[in-house]
Protein backbone atom coordinates (compact mmCIF):
# COMPACT_ATOMS: atom_id res chain seq x y z
CA UNK A 1 0.00 0.00 0.00
CA UNK A 2 1.51 3.31 -1.49
CA UNK A 3 1.92 5.76 1.61
CA UNK A 4 -0.53 8.58 2.59
CA UNK A 5 -0.18 11.66 0.50
CA UNK A 6 1.43 14.93 1.87
CA UNK A 7 -0.28 16.80 4.36
CA UNK A 8 -2.03 20.42 2.94
CA UNK A 9 -0.17 22.97 2.07
CA UNK A 10 -1.27 24.43 5.16
CA UNK A 11 -1.39 21.73 7.48
CA UNK A 12 2.61 21.16 6.47
CA UNK A 13 3.14 24.63 7.80
CA UNK A 14 1.01 24.59 10.86
CA UNK A 15 2.95 20.95 11.53
CA UNK A 16 5.81 23.69 10.91
CA UNK A 17 5.14 25.94 13.63
CA UNK A 18 4.18 23.32 15.87
CA UNK A 19 7.38 21.46 15.57
CA UNK A 20 9.69 24.37 16.26
CA UNK A 21 8.05 25.15 19.33
CA UNK A 22 8.31 21.56 20.60
CA UNK A 23 11.34 21.66 19.78
CA UNK A 24 11.84 24.67 21.60
CA UNK A 25 10.28 23.39 24.85
CA UNK A 26 13.26 20.44 24.81
CA UNK A 27 16.06 22.85 25.84
CA UNK A 28 16.07 24.18 29.36
CA UNK A 29 13.59 25.76 30.69
CA UNK A 30 12.02 23.67 30.89
CA UNK A 31 13.99 21.06 29.12
CA UNK A 32 11.78 18.37 28.75
CA UNK A 33 14.42 16.34 26.03
CA UNK A 34 11.72 13.70 24.73
CA UNK A 35 10.12 16.89 22.59
CA UNK A 36 12.99 17.20 20.36
CA UNK A 37 12.99 13.88 18.44
CA UNK A 38 8.66 14.77 18.50
CA UNK A 39 9.64 18.26 17.35
CA UNK A 40 11.78 16.96 14.50
CA UNK A 41 9.23 14.30 13.22
CA UNK A 42 6.88 17.14 13.02
CA UNK A 43 8.98 18.59 10.42
CA UNK A 44 9.92 15.62 8.69
CA UNK A 45 6.00 15.00 8.01
CA UNK A 46 5.39 18.69 7.13
CA UNK A 47 8.51 17.89 4.62
CA UNK A 48 6.71 14.99 2.46
CA UNK A 49 6.23 17.69 -0.59
CA UNK A 50 8.56 16.69 -3.49
CA UNK A 51 9.60 20.41 -4.20
CA UNK A 52 13.08 22.19 -2.77
CA UNK A 53 11.64 25.68 -2.72
CA UNK A 54 8.49 24.68 -0.97
CA UNK A 55 11.28 22.39 1.48
CA UNK A 56 12.88 25.82 2.40
CA UNK A 57 9.85 27.40 3.02
CA UNK A 58 8.69 24.81 5.36
CA UNK A 59 12.39 25.04 7.11
CA UNK A 60 12.07 28.58 7.38
CA UNK A 61 8.83 28.70 9.40
CA UNK A 62 10.05 25.76 11.79
CA UNK A 63 13.24 27.48 11.92
CA UNK A 64 11.52 31.10 13.36
CA UNK A 65 9.20 28.75 15.09
CA UNK A 66 12.45 27.64 17.16
CA UNK A 67 14.55 30.41 17.04
CA UNK A 68 12.95 33.24 18.08
CA UNK A 69 11.70 31.78 21.75
CA UNK A 70 14.83 29.79 22.16
CA UNK A 71 17.01 33.08 21.92
CA UNK A 72 14.97 35.72 23.21
CA UNK A 73 17.56 36.47 25.72
CA UNK A 74 19.09 38.03 22.44
CA UNK A 75 16.63 40.64 22.55
CA UNK A 76 16.89 41.40 26.60
CA UNK A 77 20.53 42.16 25.45
CA UNK A 78 20.81 43.87 22.46
CA UNK A 79 17.02 44.73 21.28
CA UNK A 80 14.76 43.56 19.19
CA UNK A 81 16.11 44.38 15.64
CA UNK A 82 19.62 41.75 16.54
CA UNK A 83 17.41 39.35 17.70
CA UNK A 84 15.04 38.94 14.45
CA UNK A 85 18.09 39.23 12.36
CA UNK A 86 19.97 36.28 14.32
CA UNK A 87 16.95 34.38 14.56
CA UNK A 88 16.09 34.57 11.20
CA UNK A 89 19.59 34.13 9.79
CA UNK A 90 19.64 30.59 11.98
CA UNK A 91 16.15 29.69 10.45
CA UNK A 92 18.09 30.12 7.24
CA UNK A 93 20.11 27.36 8.11
CA UNK A 94 16.85 25.15 8.41
CA UNK A 95 15.45 26.06 5.17
CA UNK A 96 18.48 25.19 3.13
CA UNK A 97 18.35 21.59 5.26
CA UNK A 98 14.57 21.91 3.96
CA UNK A 99 15.38 22.07 -0.01
CA UNK A 100 18.49 19.75 0.73
CA UNK A 101 16.18 17.48 1.72
CA UNK A 102 14.07 17.78 -0.83
CA UNK A 103 17.08 16.75 -3.62
CA UNK A 104 18.49 14.59 -1.41
CA UNK A 105 15.38 12.58 -1.08
CA UNK A 106 14.99 11.94 -5.00
CA UNK A 107 17.89 9.73 -4.99
CA UNK A 108 16.72 6.00 -6.65
CA UNK A 109 17.33 3.98 -3.66
CA UNK A 110 17.08 6.65 -0.92
CA UNK A 111 13.43 7.66 -2.49
CA UNK A 112 11.94 3.74 -1.88
CA UNK A 113 14.16 3.21 1.52
CA UNK A 114 12.78 4.31 4.63
CA UNK A 115 16.28 2.66 6.38
CA UNK A 116 18.01 5.20 4.07
CA UNK A 117 16.04 8.12 4.85
CA UNK A 118 16.37 7.45 8.36
CA UNK A 119 19.78 8.15 7.71
CA UNK A 120 19.99 10.54 5.02
CA UNK A 121 17.83 13.11 7.18
CA UNK A 122 19.85 13.15 10.18
CA UNK A 123 22.99 13.32 7.92
CA UNK A 124 21.74 16.72 6.33
CA UNK A 125 20.68 18.10 9.71
CA UNK A 126 24.21 17.54 11.46
CA UNK A 127 25.70 18.86 8.44
CA UNK A 128 23.26 21.89 8.61
CA UNK A 129 24.20 22.73 12.23
CA UNK A 130 28.19 22.32 11.42
CA UNK A 131 27.62 25.17 8.75
CA UNK A 132 25.92 27.61 10.85
CA UNK A 133 28.39 26.93 13.59
CA UNK A 134 31.47 28.09 11.24
CA UNK A 135 29.49 30.47 8.90
CA UNK A 136 29.00 33.49 9.17
CA UNK A 137 31.48 35.36 11.23
CA UNK A 138 32.54 32.11 12.78
CA UNK A 139 29.07 30.83 13.16
CA UNK A 140 26.73 30.51 15.79
CA UNK A 141 26.27 26.77 17.12
CA UNK A 142 22.90 27.79 19.88
CA UNK A 143 20.37 25.27 19.33
CA UNK A 144 22.09 22.24 18.26
CA UNK A 145 19.70 19.12 19.06
CA UNK A 146 22.24 17.99 21.17
CA UNK A 147 21.99 20.83 23.63
CA UNK A 148 18.71 20.00 24.59
CA UNK A 149 19.89 16.40 25.28
CA UNK A 150 21.90 17.02 28.59
CA UNK A 151 19.73 15.21 31.07
CA UNK A 152 18.67 12.74 28.44
CA UNK A 153 20.55 9.27 28.43
CA UNK A 154 21.42 10.12 24.83
CA UNK A 155 24.04 12.47 26.02
CA UNK A 156 26.43 9.41 26.90
CA UNK A 157 26.44 8.93 23.55
CA UNK A 158 28.82 12.45 23.08
CA UNK A 159 32.13 10.33 24.93
CA UNK A 160 32.20 8.20 21.60
CA UNK A 161 31.21 11.32 18.55
CA UNK A 162 30.56 14.23 20.69
CA UNK A 163 28.32 16.89 19.85
CA UNK A 164 27.86 15.59 15.96
CA UNK A 165 26.64 11.90 17.11
CA UNK A 166 23.96 13.06 20.24
CA UNK A 167 22.69 15.53 17.43
CA UNK A 168 22.54 12.36 14.51
CA UNK A 169 20.86 10.21 16.95
CA UNK A 170 18.11 12.80 18.15
CA UNK A 171 17.56 13.76 14.14
CA UNK A 172 17.34 9.86 13.38
CA UNK A 173 14.53 9.17 16.59
CA UNK A 174 12.86 11.95 15.26
CA UNK A 175 12.66 10.49 11.45
CA UNK A 176 11.99 7.15 12.87
CA UNK A 177 8.98 8.20 15.00
CA UNK A 178 7.65 10.41 11.73
CA UNK A 179 7.94 7.09 9.68
CA UNK A 180 6.14 5.15 12.90
CA UNK A 181 2.95 7.56 12.23
CA UNK A 182 3.02 6.82 8.41
CA UNK A 183 3.10 3.46 9.35
CA UNK A 184 0.27 3.31 11.52
CA UNK A 185 -1.54 5.31 8.76
CA UNK A 186 -0.82 2.44 6.22
CA UNK A 187 -1.59 -0.05 8.46
CA UNK A 188 2.07 -1.40 8.41
CA UNK A 189 1.82 -2.20 12.08
CA UNK A 190 4.34 -4.51 12.65
CA UNK A 191 6.78 -2.08 11.34
CA UNK A 192 5.02 0.77 13.31
CA UNK A 193 5.79 -1.73 16.65
CA UNK A 194 9.44 -2.16 15.57
CA UNK A 195 10.07 1.60 15.44
CA UNK A 196 7.92 2.44 18.75
CA UNK A 197 10.57 -0.38 20.28
CA UNK A 198 13.63 1.27 18.72
CA UNK A 199 12.30 4.25 20.05
CA UNK A 200 12.78 2.83 23.16
CA UNK A 201 15.97 1.14 23.03
CA UNK A 202 18.39 4.09 22.21
CA UNK A 203 17.69 5.71 24.82
CA UNK A 204 18.22 2.78 26.84
CA UNK A 205 21.39 1.75 25.04
CA UNK A 206 22.59 5.33 25.99
CA UNK A 207 21.58 4.86 29.62
CA UNK A 208 23.83 1.57 29.75
CA UNK A 209 27.06 3.46 27.96
CA UNK A 210 29.82 3.28 31.09
CA UNK A 211 30.88 6.80 31.80
CA UNK A 212 33.59 7.02 34.03
CA UNK A 213 33.72 9.75 36.73
CA UNK A 214 36.85 8.46 38.86
CA UNK A 215 40.24 10.68 39.46
CA UNK A 216 42.73 9.76 37.35
CA UNK A 217 45.75 12.15 38.71
CA UNK A 218 44.69 13.59 41.90
CA UNK A 219 42.07 15.84 42.55
CA UNK A 220 41.67 19.55 42.45
CA UNK A 221 40.28 21.40 45.07
CA UNK A 222 38.60 24.62 44.17
CA UNK A 223 36.44 27.16 45.19
CA UNK A 224 34.22 29.12 42.80
CA UNK A 225 33.13 32.79 43.36
CA UNK A 226 29.82 34.35 41.78
CA UNK A 227 29.59 37.98 42.98
CA UNK A 228 26.67 39.11 41.19
CA UNK A 229 26.49 42.86 39.71
CA UNK A 230 24.68 45.79 41.44
CA UNK A 231 22.41 46.06 38.53
CA UNK A 232 20.88 43.95 35.22
CA UNK A 233 21.31 44.28 31.24
CA UNK A 234 23.37 47.37 30.47
CA UNK A 235 23.68 49.03 33.32
CA UNK A 236 25.40 46.09 35.02
CA UNK A 237 28.72 47.50 35.14
CA UNK A 238 27.88 51.06 35.40
CA UNK A 239 29.00 51.46 38.92
CA UNK A 240 32.72 51.58 38.59
CA UNK A 241 34.65 49.04 40.83
CA UNK A 242 31.14 47.15 42.35
CA UNK A 243 31.65 44.17 40.18
CA UNK A 244 35.73 43.49 41.32
CA UNK A 245 34.81 44.43 45.09
CA UNK A 246 31.94 42.14 44.92
CA UNK A 247 34.24 39.62 44.02
CA UNK A 248 37.04 40.05 46.14
CA UNK A 249 34.26 39.99 49.06
CA UNK A 250 33.02 36.27 47.87
CA UNK A 251 36.84 35.16 47.42
CA UNK A 252 37.03 36.00 51.65
CA UNK A 253 33.16 34.88 52.04
CA UNK A 254 35.01 31.32 51.19
CA UNK A 255 36.96 31.42 54.51
CA UNK A 256 34.15 30.26 55.77
CA UNK A 257 33.97 27.14 54.69
CA UNK A 258 37.40 26.34 54.35
CA UNK A 259 41.06 27.53 55.88
CA UNK A 260 43.91 29.28 54.46
CA UNK A 261 45.89 27.30 52.07
CA UNK A 262 43.00 24.31 51.50
CA UNK A 263 42.12 25.39 48.08
CA UNK A 264 43.97 25.32 45.14
CA UNK A 265 42.69 27.83 42.57
CA UNK A 266 39.63 30.07 42.95
CA UNK A 267 37.66 30.89 40.04
CA UNK A 268 36.34 33.82 38.91
CA UNK A 269 33.65 34.54 36.34
CA UNK A 270 34.44 36.28 33.20
CA UNK A 271 34.52 39.67 33.68
CA UNK A 272 35.19 38.93 37.36
CA UNK A 273 36.59 42.52 37.48
CA UNK A 274 35.52 46.02 35.64
CA UNK A 275 39.26 46.91 36.49
CA UNK A 276 42.48 45.80 34.64
CA UNK A 277 44.12 44.88 37.58
CA UNK A 278 47.48 44.64 35.37
CA UNK A 279 47.17 48.40 34.87
CA UNK A 280 45.15 49.55 37.78
CA UNK A 281 47.33 48.84 41.20
CA UNK A 282 44.39 49.46 43.54
CA UNK A 283 42.63 46.26 41.68
CA UNK A 284 46.08 44.58 41.51
CA UNK A 285 45.92 45.23 45.83
CA UNK A 286 42.51 44.19 46.52
CA UNK A 287 42.85 41.04 44.53
CA UNK A 288 46.37 40.34 45.66
CA UNK A 289 45.23 40.66 48.82
CA UNK A 290 42.55 38.59 48.42
CA UNK A 291 44.54 35.51 47.14
CA UNK A 292 46.78 36.18 49.97
CA UNK A 293 44.08 35.76 52.61
CA UNK A 294 43.07 32.12 50.94
CA UNK A 295 46.88 31.33 49.79
CA UNK A 296 45.75 30.22 47.23
CA UNK A 297 45.88 31.58 43.04
CA UNK A 298 42.68 33.27 41.36
CA UNK A 299 42.02 32.92 37.89
CA UNK A 300 40.68 36.09 37.38
CA UNK A 301 37.90 37.18 34.52
CA UNK A 302 38.96 40.35 32.94
CA UNK A 303 39.38 42.61 29.81
CA UNK A 304 42.55 43.78 28.86
CA UNK A 305 43.46 47.21 26.35
CA UNK A 306 46.06 46.79 24.31
CA UNK A 307 48.13 49.86 23.28
CA UNK A 308 47.86 49.11 19.79
CA UNK A 309 44.11 49.22 20.23
CA UNK A 310 41.25 46.87 20.85
CA UNK A 311 40.30 44.95 24.05
CA UNK A 312 41.20 41.41 25.11
CA UNK A 313 38.82 39.14 27.16
CA UNK A 314 40.91 37.39 29.29
CA UNK A 315 41.52 34.64 32.17
CA UNK A 316 44.56 35.67 34.18
CA UNK A 317 46.09 33.63 36.51
CA UNK A 318 46.97 35.69 39.69
CA UNK A 319 49.55 34.23 42.06
CA UNK A 320 49.31 36.19 45.40
CA UNK A 321 52.43 37.84 45.75
CA UNK A 322 53.34 37.89 41.88
CA UNK A 323 50.72 39.13 39.71
CA UNK A 324 49.39 37.41 36.78
CA UNK A 325 51.36 34.31 35.84
CA UNK A 326 49.55 32.78 32.73
CA UNK A 327 47.23 33.80 31.00
CA UNK A 328 44.31 32.96 28.37
CA UNK A 329 42.53 35.56 25.42
CA UNK A 330 39.31 34.18 24.64
CA UNK A 331 39.54 33.08 20.89
CA UNK A 332 35.90 33.74 19.43
CA UNK A 333 34.48 36.81 20.14
CA UNK A 334 30.65 37.39 19.43
CA UNK A 335 30.03 38.99 16.16
CA UNK A 336 27.43 41.93 16.60
CA UNK A 337 28.42 41.94 20.78
CA UNK A 338 31.69 41.87 20.97
CA UNK A 339 32.92 43.27 17.89
CA UNK A 340 30.87 44.61 15.01
CA UNK A 341 31.65 43.42 11.88
CA UNK A 342 30.24 45.68 8.60
CA UNK A 343 29.57 48.09 11.32
CA UNK A 344 28.71 51.18 8.62
CA UNK A 345 26.16 48.52 6.92
CA UNK A 346 24.75 47.68 10.19
CA UNK A 347 24.12 50.80 11.33
CA UNK A 348 21.32 51.88 9.76
CA UNK A 349 19.11 48.52 11.27
CA UNK A 350 20.25 49.18 14.85
CA UNK A 351 21.73 51.89 16.33
CA UNK A 352 22.92 49.37 19.76
CA UNK A 353 26.14 48.59 17.25
CA UNK A 354 27.36 51.63 18.66
CA UNK A 355 26.93 50.11 22.07
CA UNK A 356 30.47 48.51 21.04
CA UNK A 357 32.86 51.55 20.85
CA UNK A 358 36.15 49.33 21.24
CA UNK A 359 35.88 45.84 19.14
CA UNK A 360 37.13 42.99 20.81
CA UNK A 361 40.49 41.16 19.52
CA UNK A 362 40.66 37.23 18.93
CA UNK A 363 43.11 35.92 21.45
CA UNK A 364 45.57 33.23 19.53
CA UNK A 365 46.38 30.82 21.91
CA UNK A 366 44.60 27.15 22.73
CA UNK A 367 42.36 27.34 26.47
CA UNK A 368 45.19 26.26 28.68
CA UNK A 369 46.03 28.12 31.90
CA UNK A 370 48.35 25.87 34.26
CA UNK A 371 48.12 25.88 37.79
CA UNK A 372 50.81 25.18 40.06
CA UNK A 373 49.83 22.96 42.93
CA UNK A 374 52.28 22.59 45.76
CA UNK A 375 49.54 19.80 47.32
CA UNK A 376 50.27 17.41 44.14
CA UNK A 377 53.54 18.19 43.31
CA UNK A 378 52.97 19.00 39.99
CA UNK A 379 51.64 21.68 37.54
CA UNK A 380 48.12 20.93 36.61
CA UNK A 381 46.54 22.05 32.84
CA UNK A 382 43.31 23.43 32.98
CA UNK A 383 41.04 23.38 29.88
CA UNK A 384 39.62 27.34 29.86
CA UNK A 385 36.74 28.37 27.30
CA UNK A 386 35.33 31.90 27.79
CA UNK A 387 32.04 32.28 28.04
CA UNK A 388 30.54 31.34 24.09
CA UNK A 389 33.30 29.24 23.40
CA UNK A 390 31.75 26.18 25.50
CA UNK A 391 29.02 25.98 22.46
CA UNK A 392 32.46 25.73 19.78
CA UNK A 393 33.02 22.32 19.35
CA UNK A 394 36.83 23.07 18.22
CA UNK A 395 37.44 25.38 21.26
CA UNK A 396 36.91 22.83 23.73
CA UNK A 397 38.07 19.76 22.26
CA UNK A 398 41.77 22.06 21.24
CA UNK A 399 41.79 22.65 25.09
CA UNK A 400 41.64 19.38 26.61
CA UNK A 401 44.02 17.72 23.59
CA UNK A 402 46.17 20.27 24.76
CA UNK A 403 46.33 18.75 28.09
CA UNK A 404 43.86 19.98 30.09
CA UNK A 405 42.04 18.06 32.95
CA UNK A 406 39.73 19.63 34.16
CA UNK A 407 37.33 22.10 31.83
CA UNK A 408 36.49 25.75 33.25
CA UNK A 409 33.65 27.81 31.72
CA UNK A 410 33.94 31.68 33.16
CA UNK A 411 31.02 33.58 31.78
CA UNK A 412 29.24 36.71 32.01
CA UNK A 413 25.51 36.14 31.94
CA UNK A 414 24.30 39.66 33.42
CA UNK A 415 23.10 40.71 29.94
CA UNK A 416 20.74 38.44 29.90
CA UNK A 417 18.56 39.00 32.48
CA UNK A 418 16.02 36.44 33.84
CA UNK A 419 16.28 34.13 30.73
CA UNK A 420 16.91 31.16 30.04
CA UNK A 421 20.56 31.78 28.55
CA UNK A 422 22.38 30.90 31.60
CA UNK A 423 20.94 27.54 32.14
CA UNK A 424 20.76 26.78 28.54
CA UNK A 425 24.29 27.17 28.07
CA UNK A 426 24.63 24.95 31.68
CA UNK A 427 23.33 22.34 29.42
CA UNK A 428 26.17 22.85 26.92
CA UNK A 429 28.97 22.47 29.47
CA UNK A 430 26.71 19.35 31.15
CA UNK A 431 27.43 17.81 27.37
CA UNK A 432 31.18 19.29 27.06
CA UNK A 433 31.38 16.85 30.16
CA UNK A 434 30.46 14.05 29.17
CA UNK A 435 32.11 14.29 25.42
CA UNK A 436 35.74 14.77 27.02
CA UNK A 437 35.36 12.81 30.39
CA UNK A 438 36.66 16.13 32.04
CA UNK A 439 35.03 17.82 35.64
CA UNK A 440 33.94 21.23 34.42
CA UNK A 441 33.31 24.61 36.65
CA UNK A 442 30.69 27.06 35.01
CA UNK A 443 31.04 30.08 37.25
CA UNK A 444 29.72 33.17 36.60
CA UNK A 445 29.18 36.82 37.76
CA UNK A 446 25.39 36.06 38.42
CA UNK A 447 24.37 32.57 37.65
CA UNK A 448 23.52 30.22 36.88
CA UNK A 449 26.75 28.31 38.23
CA UNK A 450 27.71 24.73 38.66
CA UNK A 451 29.80 22.19 39.06
CA UNK A 452 29.78 19.40 37.20
CA UNK A 453 31.12 15.60 37.21
CA UNK A 454 32.62 14.15 34.01
CA UNK A 455 29.35 11.92 33.83
CA UNK A 456 27.61 15.37 33.71
CA UNK A 457 25.79 15.03 36.82
CA UNK A 458 25.13 18.95 38.46
CA UNK A 459 26.84 18.36 42.18
CA UNK A 460 26.33 21.98 42.90
CA UNK A 461 24.24 24.79 41.28
CA UNK A 462 23.93 28.39 42.19
CA UNK A 463 20.74 30.62 41.47
CA UNK A 464 20.17 33.72 39.49
CA UNK A 465 21.28 37.00 40.84
CA UNK A 466 23.01 35.56 44.19
CA UNK A 467 25.89 36.53 45.52
CA UNK A 468 26.76 32.79 46.18
CA UNK A 469 30.66 30.54 46.59
CA UNK A 470 30.88 26.60 45.90
CA UNK A 471 33.51 24.43 46.91
CA UNK A 472 34.45 21.60 45.01
CA UNK A 473 37.23 18.77 44.94
CA UNK A 474 37.00 18.31 40.95
CA UNK A 475 38.95 14.43 39.70
CA UNK A 476 41.85 15.06 37.51
CA UNK A 477 41.46 13.10 34.41
CA UNK A 478 44.17 12.62 31.56
CA UNK A 479 42.37 10.14 29.59
CA UNK A 480 40.81 10.60 26.35
CA UNK A 481 37.49 9.70 25.82
CA UNK A 482 36.44 8.32 21.78
CA UNK A 483 35.28 11.45 20.81
CA UNK A 484 38.27 13.47 21.61
CA UNK A 485 40.62 10.84 19.94
CA UNK A 486 38.56 11.46 16.88
CA UNK A 487 38.93 15.14 16.85
CA UNK A 488 37.10 16.85 14.38
CA UNK A 489 36.78 13.59 12.20
CA UNK A 490 32.63 13.20 12.59
CA UNK A 491 31.40 15.78 11.40
CA UNK A 492 33.58 16.00 8.60
CA UNK A 493 33.05 12.87 7.58
CA UNK A 494 28.94 13.45 7.88
CA UNK A 495 29.43 16.83 5.72
CA UNK A 496 31.05 14.55 3.01
CA UNK A 497 28.09 12.39 3.32
CA UNK A 498 25.74 15.07 3.08
CA UNK A 499 27.15 16.41 0.10
CA UNK A 500 27.02 13.15 -1.61
CA UNK A 501 23.80 12.63 -1.10
CA UNK A 502 22.31 15.81 -2.62
CA UNK A 503 24.42 15.29 -4.99
CA UNK A 504 23.20 11.94 -6.10
CA UNK A 505 19.62 12.71 -5.24
CA UNK A 506 20.40 15.37 -8.34
CA UNK A 507 21.11 13.10 -10.51
CA UNK A 508 18.60 10.87 -9.28
CA UNK A 509 16.10 13.85 -10.37
CA UNK A 510 17.03 13.34 -14.11
CA UNK A 511 15.93 9.94 -14.60
CA UNK A 512 13.28 9.31 -12.67
CA UNK A 513 10.09 11.81 -13.22
CA UNK A 514 8.66 13.03 -10.42
CA UNK A 515 5.09 11.45 -11.50
CA UNK A 516 6.91 8.44 -10.79
CA UNK A 517 8.66 8.88 -7.61
CA UNK A 518 6.29 7.68 -4.48
CA UNK A 519 8.40 8.16 -1.26
CA UNK A 520 8.00 6.32 1.62
CA UNK A 521 7.89 9.42 3.55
Amino acid sequence: MPPPGPPSRSAALLLAVVGGLLTCLAFPDPGIWPLAPVGIALLVLALRRDSARWGALVGLVWGLAFFLPLITWADDAVGPVPWVALSTAEAGAVAALGAAWAWARRGDAVWRSGGLQLLVFPVLWVASEEVRSAWPFGGFPWGRLAFSQAASPLVAFASWGGVPLVSLLTAALGVLLALAVLWVRRRALVRAIAAVGTLALVPLVGSQVPLDARAEAGTLRVGAVQGDVPATGLEAFGRPRQVLDNHVAGTRALLDAVAPGELDVVLWPENGTDIDPQVDPGAAADIDAAARALEAPVLVGAVEYPDTGGRYNVSLLWQPGQGVVDRYAKQHPAPFAEYIPLRAWVRPFSSAVDLVRNDMLPGTEVGVVDVAVPRLGRTVPVADVICFEVAYDALVRDAVRAGGEVLVVPTNNASFGLSDEAVQQLAMSRLRAVEHGRATVQVSTVGVSAVIGPDGVVQQRTGLFTAEQMVADLPLRTSRTLATRLDGWPARVLLVLAAATVVTGAAGARRVRRTERTPVL
